[in-house]
């Protein structure tokens, strides 16, 4: 693994303003070898006063003010075949610097992160891109690592850079925008340290949510789109969990070690394709203290809702001692919208020096898909909602002229093709959109907008929206009746659950130039057109992009292509 650093600490000094299309990057300084940690360098973020950061804190809005740290975090990662046995089973993968997940990106909020991406698969396997998931990217269109979108695909052999500001601090997750790509192994984390809304003793980083098969995705494809979502064979936690093999039980769980008395901040990432997740430990309390990349105020949950893409921030205190000295914790695969042969993932948490296998039991809860409560999803940060002008998508369900599922938006399944990404048709000012490139152009600056979505159907959906954090309008089943939560601080974040049979409105502001996609986090209906492109102030966009950057990567690509017969049988995304 070579994970490299540039700059050796964080200059605390004037904030810059946003929004900036210059980049702001220290590219004279010279790369060391050194690894990046979860420990900042910023002072005065100690366990005991969390809500500072360097001059700046908690109270500070991220979305108009980011500290100048000068410093760019440099990465290279190399995408690659190979095989690994998570549960004991082994399978093919695809991995980043030999590991799934691959390598976590660290930053300080400010800091410039630049990543080296090479494509070193087999032929067989073709393109990909990095999607750097709930980066504001603003003004930074060109690295949200979106195929058909803001990139040709990254041919096998061929190399790309991505460069962006953490303008936004907490936790998130980067993954393939390449078809299936991301449940093949291609994603790992995002930690930005920054002010947090509550105080603890230790960060424990992420811990990954996923559902597993020992067919790949690409392997189930066919079935899923031929007869609907295949039911996988298990799940993992942090990449690894146990596995029944016909009476043997093979694989490890994830193990934690916990102090008496100490508080720990765990990031939830949900990077499943298919499961809506239950997450509790047994006999804890989670505080909850930011969801997405937004700070909230903080407040308590036993059982936390988490949906595809979606990620939390909680902190839990080792005060069970008293109870027993080792305890389960539990993402438990909710069966009204998940299919899955072994729904409850567990993991771990020893007490002191116990090796025990726990005994305790989980939190009831009720089996559904939903999101946590928009009540208790307050932003730290209070920011006004405009009354926006509404832009209706209906969700459907339908089989194409192949006899496949397709997901369909105002009756317009995506289809985009890999070739000809929409950047390049803004920089040759081509607006001859096909009906299927589900384009929404926006041409108004800092004018409010409400996307509505409603369906008749009954699957629930995480619907994200790149390029923004909205704010959740309205939210529940049914047809919307055209009420809304809260115009003065009503929730913020990149993915929220279009609710079974019901509806979801979410407000943004076009203050972001860029072609951003809208879609459903479930990855079988990405790949099925679950997804429309809102391209925002088109004209301001075109003087964004670097030609150079986009057509080199569109030539190695077509030449790819061409040489190795690559044809596409989904979206395009």
């Amino acid at each position: 693994m070579r994970v490299g650093l540039l700059g050796a600490s964080v200059l605390c000094g004037l904030a810059s303003a946003l929004p900036q299309a210059e980049s702001t990057s220290a590219s004279n300084t010279t790369a060391t070898s050194t690894t990046s940690s979860t420990a900042s360098t910023c002072s005065g973020n100690d366990a005991s006063s969390r809500t500072s950061w360097c001059d700046y804190d908690i109270s500070t809005d991220y979305t108009t003010t980011v500290p100048d740290t000068g410093v760019v975090r440099e990465y290279w990662f190399d995408l690659q075949d190979g095989t690994a046995s998570p549960d004991g089973i082994e399978r093919y993968v695809q991995t980043i610097n030999g590991s799934v997940p691959g390598p976590t990106i660290y930053g300080d909020w400010g800091d410039t992160v630049r990543v080296h991406f090479t494509n070193s698969l087999s032929q067989s396997t073709n393109g990909t891109s990095i999607h750097f998931h709930g980066m504001r990217q603003n003004y930074t269109n060109q690295n949200d690592g979106v195929v058909s979108i803001t990139q040709c695909p990254l041919a096998v052999g061929s190399s790309m850079t991505y460069e962006f500001r953490l303008t936004q601090y907490g936790s998130s997750w980067y993954h393939s925008h390449y078809g299936l790509q991301a449940w093949e192994g291609l994603f790992g984390g995002i930690l930005i340290n920054g002010p947090a809304t509550a105080n603890y003793d230790e960060d424990l980083g992420h811990v990954f949510l996923n559902d597993w098969d020992h067919q790949t995705v690409d392997e189930l494809w066919d079935t899923a789109e031929g007869s609907g979502p295949p039911t996988l064979d298990t799940g993992l936690l942090n990449g690894t969990n146990i596995y029944n093999n016909s009476g043997t039980i093979t694989g490890e769980r994830l193990t934690f070690n916990w102090t008496s008395g100490t508080s720990y901040r765990l990031r939830f990432v949900n990077a499943a394709v298919d499961s809506h997740y239950k997450v509790m430990v047994d006999n804890h309390t989670m505080t909850v203290i930011a969801a997405d990349l937004v700070p909230i105020e903080p407040y308590e949950t036993t059982v936390l809702n988490m949906g595809m893409g979606q990620r939390y921030d909680v902190i839990i205190t080792a005060n069970q001692a008293s109870v027993a000295s080792d305890f389960w914790m539990r993402a438990i695969a909710q069966s009204a919208c998940s299919e899955n042969d072994n729904p409850t993932i567990r993991g771990i948490v020893h007490y002191d020096d116990s090796t025990d296998t726990p005994s305790t039991y989980a939190y009831s809860y009720t089996d559904e898909c939903v999101d946590e409560s928009i009540s208790d999803l307050v932003p730290y940060v209070a920011k006004t909602m405009d009354i926006g002008t509404n832009l209706t998508e209906d969700v459907t369900v339908g089989i194409n002229s192949d006899s496949l599922f397709r997901w369909y938006m105002n009756s317009t399944s995506m289809s985009v093709e890999w070739a000809d990404p929409t950047l390049q048709q803004v920089y040759n000012d081509d607006l001859s959109f096909t009906n299927t490139s589900g384009v929404v152009q926006l041409d108004t600056a800092n004018q409010w907008y409400f996307i509505v979505i409603e369906t008749s159907n009954t699957v629930p959906h995480p619907i994200h929206l790149h390029g923004h954090d909205f704010s959740i309008v309205a939210q529940g089943t049914g047809s919307w009746d055209g009420s809304i939560s809260s115009t003065t601080n009503p929730p913020r974040r990149d993915t929220a659950m279009l609710l079974a049979s019901g509806h979801l409105v979410l407000g943004f502001e076009t203050d972001n130039p860029g072609a951003w996609l809208m879609h459903c986090h479930i990855g079988w209906h990405t790949s099925e057109g679950f997804a429309i492109q809102i391209l925002e102030r088109y004209t301001e966009l075109q003087d964004l992009i670097d030609s150079d950057s986009l057509n080199s990567t569109c030539s190695a690509w077509t030449t790819y292509a061409a040489e190795a017969s690559v044809t596409s049988d989904d979206s395009g995304i």
